[in-house]
């Protein structure tokens, strides 16, 4: 038997959601017996406060749940360990809804093609409207700034189709 990963998706997103939560990525990891399934949780609710997240207790939770119908329903052919986790406090910013989420944060960008001769910013997400984002570069750390160059200190636009990778920067 396959492994059906849509099948997978949907039972996670069904289980999530009967708890308040929300499936924001899952991973297929490893081959024969050292397989694993990651899945990465968030609690909606929380708003863009990643401190008041996803709790050890709502893992555990859904670990417990998904794992179980995953077993009933012989989804996961075969061994595999289940790994369920919040996504941190440096979390992926991966469709155009974390953006709008998290507009007022700091992260860090790479892009797929170069914007001003770069493809690395780091910087807080000043807005993001009509698939395109703005940096605020004159956030970021001595390291990137040096790294950015004549970037550093100013705005800059950036396509939502040209993100290659985003995660935020946490600020404690």
């Amino acid at each position: 038997m396959a492994l059906d990963v849509e099948r997978v998706r949907e039972i996670a997103d069904r289980v999530a959601a009967s708890s308040g939560l929300e499936v924001l990525d899952i991973e297929f990891l490893g081959g024969g017996k050292a397989r694993m399934l990651r899945v990465f949780l968030d609690k909606p609710a929380a708003g863009n406060d990643p401190l008041a997240g996803v709790t050890h207790g709502d893992c555990a939770n859904f670990s417990r749940e998904f794992g179980t119908i995953l077993d009933v329903e012989d989804v996961m052919p075969g061994s595999y360990t289940l790994e369920v986790s919040s996504p941190g406090l440096d979390r992926k910013l991966v469709k155009a809804a974390d953006f709008t989420r998290f507009t007022g944060s700091r992260l860090k960008l790479t892009t797929r093609e170069p914007v001003n001769s770069n493809r690395h910013f780091e910087g807080r997400l000043e807005s993001f409207q009509d698939g395109r984002l703005t940096l605020d570069l004159s956030v970021a750390s001595h390291k990137s700034r040096k790294k950015m160059g004549d970037a550093a200190g100013q705005k800059i636009e950036i396509d939502f189709a040209n993100v290659e990778k985003a995660n935020l920067v946490p600020e404690i």
